[in-house]
């Protein structure tokens, strides 16, 4: 026993060895130089403690990139979780076979496009004067409506929102539509027996048993809205204003624009206490419930 135990620790040794070097590592050194001010154009480092904590407390840049992520955040699981499930139950429960496999891979399909194509896309859809969105408002009469959608600090962020949900809504959707499928066709026809309607039906027995993949892509999808770079740098790069920055984007505009490493690197570690607390909490939420349950 001890001999396969010792045999089974030194197969798994080179795995723990990587994501030691690679992933603990450079959490633990970015916190460490959070805590100095140094430049990439100056030799030596000033220990300032949490001075570089204390000045994203005072940064109302800092507390709008936030504000950007929560939106993201927010957005993020109310369609890509919750109404992603809905579709995945309406394809499986209302939509035929031959045109569920269509509608399928229609969904998926922007899933499929890089992030930087999606980006310039949907720039081209914002354009004010030749973007498709405002040509389609004046077409039907509504070109009051027309706007500057990404040249606008009120907008700005939610036109990146909106390019990211219609990017990763079809990949979502095909991972809850999996666990759907996987659900037992004997409860939904007991539920049918009980009298219950497809609503009924819907919260009694395909949310709890969905319960699983929905919590890990609530955990994707909210750590992914707290590390959101391409899509701001590709369409806005934070503008106008610092209307649309990240964390994320914020982090590289201090580190490589503003030379203040220091700053950056406490950003970044703000950035990876949000989402290891996230993580943990709705983790810690799904047991609870499945032990209850």
């Amino acid at each position: 026993m001890q001999r396969r135990r010792f045999r089974h620790a030194l197969y798994a040794a080179p795995a723990l060895a990587l994501i030691a070097l690679f992933v603990y590592y450079p959490i633990v050194e970015n916190i460490r130089l959070s805590l100095f001010k140094f430049s990439v154009f100056q030799p030596g480092m000033r220990y300032v403690g949490l001075e570089n904590y204390r000045q994203a407390l005072q940064d109302p840049v800092f507390w709008k990139a936030l504000a950007n992520n929560l939106c993201y955040a927010v957005t993020s699981v109310i369609f890509q979780v919750g109404a992603a499930l809905v579709l995945a139950a309406i394809l499986e429960a209302v939509i035929g076979r031959r045109l569920r496999g269509l509608l399928r891979t229609v969904y998926f399909i922007p899933a499929a496009v890089s992030m930087t194509v999606a980006g310039l896309l949907f720039q081209f859809l914002y354009q004010p004067d030749a973007g498709l969105i405002n040509s389609a408002l004046d077409t039907l009469g509504l070109g009051r409506f027309a706007h500057d959608w990404l040249g606008d600090p009120d907008t700005s962020i939610w036109g990146v929102i909106n390019m990211s949900q219609w990017q990763s809504f079809g990949y979502t959707t095909m991972l809850l539509t999996v666990a759907v499928q996987r659900i037992p066709r004997e409860l939904y026809e007991a539920a049918t027996v009980d009298g219950a309607g497809r609503i009924r039906t819907f919260f009694a027995v395909t949310v709890p048993m969905v319960r699983e993949m929905t919590t890990l892509l609530v955990i994707l999808t909210v750590s992914g809205a707290f590390l959101v770079f391409n899509e701001v740098m590709v369409m806005t790069g934070g503008g106008p204003s610092n209307s649309s920055q990240t964390l994320g984007t914020w982090l590289y505009a201090s580190a490589f624009t503003g030379d203040d490493m220091g700053y950056a690197a406490a950003v970044g570690t703000v950035m990876f206490v949000i989402t290891f607390v996230a993580g943990a909490v709705q983790l810690l939420h799904s047991r609870r419930k499945a032990v209850a349950a």
